[in-house]
């Protein structure tokens, strides 16, 4: 890495493409090899909050009391950018993406690497993240000099990220730590990109998607969709939460349940294997609207590109 190379490393949220943020070459192989557009900033990875003032500016005092309160943690905060910090990180706008992971492999390399380490998500860019080194492994081969294996990522879905520019911070992704979390902490959170809400990583529609087209499906319709679909004769993936039904027998089913944190952990995972799996469509049971649903949910929506079929519609 300080030789200008990436390395694909483990956090608890998914595995990251890293590279030194100091550096805008190697910051832009990064962009290079993930095929990333050069205006979507990406997160400066830190060992610990002593080094927040080294990259950012005007920190207010919400954010400091949310570092403290998350960090080591899932969560990114978006400041006012530091001058030396380098445009290729933050595609060009004013303001800085930080965080500090809690995985034991990511903070040993930040604390021997002694800087920050800009790191999206390690696979290809608008495609599903990865939460184990097979998977980075799966996406580039050998064109990745290293990849450090750290096991399965805890969370298994991409940070919270907060906008810390305006008063009170806005949540811009949703992730494992909930507004309300956010609001006890900070003194309120608003909710949901604004105007003039800065650019983040995985705000784009379409994002975190397997290669076989997604629909998501209400509980209510999943047996009909599945029905008219094998009537087509089309080859059915299907991911739900609960077990596969009689009329399924023919669609490839794996069962993501009912906990959130569990289906969150495991639903990067899941969607790759039935991406594999070699079928016409891919089903997703849609999931509870309640908050602790909320990360799930927004992965989902960007993952079937708004492509919600009622049943009548699929083939």
């Amino acid at each position: 890495m300080r030789a200008g190379r990436l390395v694909a490393f483990p956090t608890e949220t998914v595995y990251g493409l890293g590279a030194d943020a100091r550096n805008a070459d190697a910051v832009r192989e990064v962009f290079a090899l993930k095929g990333r557009p050069a205006t979507h900033p990406l997160i400066v990875h830190l060992h610990d909050a002593t080094q927040l003032d080294d990259w950012a500016v005007d920190v207010p005092p919400a954010a400091r009391r949310l570092a403290a309160a998350f960090w080591p943690g899932p969560l990114t905060l978006v400041l006012q950018r530091a001058a030396r910090v380098p445009d290729a990180v933050t595609g060009g706008q004013d303001s800085v993406a930080l965080r500090v992971p809690s995985h034991p492999v990511a903070r040993a390399l930040l604390q021997t690497f002694g800087g920050g380490i800009a790191a999206p998500s390690a696979n290809r860019y608008g495609r599903v993240s990865a939460t184990c080194a097979a998977h980075v492994r799966d996406e580039f081969g050998d064109a990745l000099p290293c990849v450090l294996d750290g096991g399965d990522s805890d969370v298994g879905l991409e940070s919270t990220i907060v906008s810390c520019l305006e008063d009170p911070p806005r949540l811009l992704r949703p992730g494992a730590i909930t507004p309300a979390q956010l609001a006890a902490v900070a003194g309120g959170i608003a909710v949901g990109v604004a105007v003039n809400a800065p650019r983040v990583p995985g705000s784009t529609t379409s994002h975190y998607a397997p290669q076989t087209p997604v629909s998501l499906v209400s509980s209510i319709s999943l047996d009909a969709a599945i029905a008219a679909g094998i009537t087509a004769g089309h080859r059915l993936a299907v991911l739900s939460l609960r077990p596969t039904t009689a009329n399924a027998a023919s669609a490839v089913w794996l069962v993501g349940g009912t906990d959130p944190a569990v289906y969150a952990h495991a639903l990067y995972a899941n969607l790759r294997a039935l991406d594999k799996a070699g079928c016409d469509r891919l089903l997703v049971e849609a999931v509870p609207t309640d908050a602790e649903w909320d990360a799930v949910r927004d992965r989902l929506s960007r993952a079937a590109a708004g492509d919600d079929v009622p049943a009548s519609d699929l083939p």
